[in-house]
């Protein structure tokens, strides 16, 4: 019997990203099959972050590292063609589209590969239900929707998106309290324009929310809390450089050679990467734990006058912390991961920067006195139709709270609950002691951030190109292998 029936719950960029892959393998398989995919969001393919919303809300990185097919660095800039040109950033020299205009390049892709996965007589649809349980039955895992449908399956992909953001202050149902700012378009329109608002967190989120008011023309004070208070990074103009030190080959070469890969090891191949290019480690260490403990305003405005630094650390670190991280982070002990998380805020400021024409927006407010950023804070409390957070400089207050925290990596996502309930109790899927879910059955495959044993940071989209990938081929090896069989 061939393996041939697939099913995909979820349809944002994970799922797009398998079916790239799995029609790019068309031509290498036997006799079609079928495809479901389930979602029963109205904007299919886009998830959560590519949906209709502000112009102001802009993909967050250059388009090289945002191709949805894996290792086609062109894919994106491709589509995007010469629409490029009316949303450059200048001080980048690349384009940075708004996050729905992104949204229609994966609807493109998704698209486009189901429609050569027809050619081929596989069979394509898309169920508009939510997918409430899947269980083994026999040869198969049988799934069932919220409306109480069964659907059986050879194979079953979790494209199931991340978790939402942590109330972590208790703030609820009070009045003037937004729990999750996405759409910005729908959210903000509630926000009186001259009203002081607090953004709780000071990642991309946060800076999503900020240039989006900015974009409004707001007046209000706008106070970033942090508990941390460290911004993102910037990304630097792209200089063509492709790691040769710090690559695929070279750790998978250490794993032979000793058995197991090191921090160390890979600290290594770092410093090679930068004593090739002329360029000082210690120097470069330094700069990235002061991170931590440099004033956010003043590291932004250095940040900024880097743009055009052509030294290649960060950029190194910027591109393998989501193509190369996920491969070495499963070969590294445990006590190295933990030396690794000891430096979470400063990894995901390097990992997940912010793009230049957002970060002059920032700093423009920043030194009108318009916006400000309150590190150590501690507590956040709704008090007579106002809010009032205690920090390491006091008290400050708001009439408007917006969780701009992010969620943290491989939380379970709300809606995929059920789902993933049945799924341990079953047996077919553990949860990984970090987080995220890890397949027992290899008929199961997760794909995004959810996938357990992941590294600390929030998945990319190269990230989760690369796994769809993964995926794509261990289910048409499946299939040939019980073909044969």
């Amino acid at each position: 019997m061939d393996n041939r029936d697939i099913a995909i719950v979820g349809a944002g960029a994970a799922a797009v990203g398998l079916l790239d892959a799995l029609a790019a393998t068309v031509g290498n398989t036997g006799s079609p099959g079928s495809i479901t995919v389930f979602e029963p969001s109205p904007h299919l393919w886009r998830g959560r972050p590519y949906g209709p919303d502000l112009d102001s809300v802009l993909v967050n990185s250059p388009p090289a590292v945002m191709s949805i097919r894996h290792l086609d660095f062109g894919h994106y800039a491709a589509w995007l063609g010469t629409r490029g040109a009316a949303h450059l950033d200048e001080l980048l020299g690349q384009p940075l589209v708004p996050r729905a205009l992104y949204g229609e390049y994966l609807a493109h892709t998704a698209e486009t590969a189901s429609a050569t996965l027809r050619e081929a007589g596989w069979r394509v649809c898309v169920v508009a239900a939510q997918v409430t349980g899947a269980v083994r039955s026999g040869a198969r895992l049988s799934l069932r929707t919220a409306d109480g449908r069964g659907h059986d399956a050879d194979h079953v992909a979790l494209c199931v998106g991340g978790g939402m953001p942590q109330d972590h202050y208790g703030l609820g149902h009070a009045p003037g309290f937004v729990s999750d700012p996405y759409p910005l378009a729908r959210r903000l329109d509630r926000v009186p324009p001259g009203s002081d608002i607090a953004v709780i967190g000071s990642g991309l989120t946060a800076v999503d929310v900020v240039v989006s008011l900015a974009a409004r023309e707001h007046t209000g004070q706008i106070t970033l809390l942090s508990r941390s208070g460290v911004l993102p990074h910037v990304w630097q103009r792209p200089v063509g450089h492709r790691p040769r030190h710090v690559t695929a080959e070279r750790v998978a070469a250490l794993h032979r050679a000793h058995g197991v890969v090191t921090l160390d090891g890979l600290i290594g191949l770092l410093r090679a990467e930068l004593a090739e290019a002329g360029e000082d480690f210690e120097d470069f260490v330094a700069e990235l734990l002061a991170t931590e403990t440099d004033e956010p305003v003043r590291r932004l405005r250095t940040q900024l006058a880097a743009v055009d630094d052509p030294r290649i650390g960060r950029r190194v670190l910027q591109e393998t912390a989501h193509t190369l991280a996920p491969y070495a982070w499963r070969l590294l002990p445990e006590p190295d991961r933990r030396r690794l998380r000891r430096h979470f805020r400063m990894a995901t400021s390097v990992a997940s920067p912010m793009v230049p024409v957002n970060a002059s927006t920032m700093m423009r407010l920043l030194d009108s006195g318009q916006l400000a950023v309150a590190a150590g804070v501690r507590r956040i409390e709704a008090a007579h139709g106002r809010f009032r957070a205690s920090g390491d400089d006091g008290e400050r207050t708001a009439d408007v709270v917006v969780n701009a925290v992010n969620p943290p990596p491989r939380a379970i996502p709300d809606a995929a609950r059920q789902l993933v309930t049945s799924l341990l109790a079953d047996g077919s899927a553990e949860l990984h002691p970090s987080g995220g879910l890890v397949p027992v059955d290899p008929r199961l495959h997760v794909i995004g951030d959810f996938a357990g044993d992941g590294p600390f940071i929030t998945s990319s989209i190269a990230g989760t190109a690369a796994r769809a990938a993964a995926a794509a081929q261990a289910i048409i090896t499946a299939q040939d292998a019980a073909r044969v069989a």
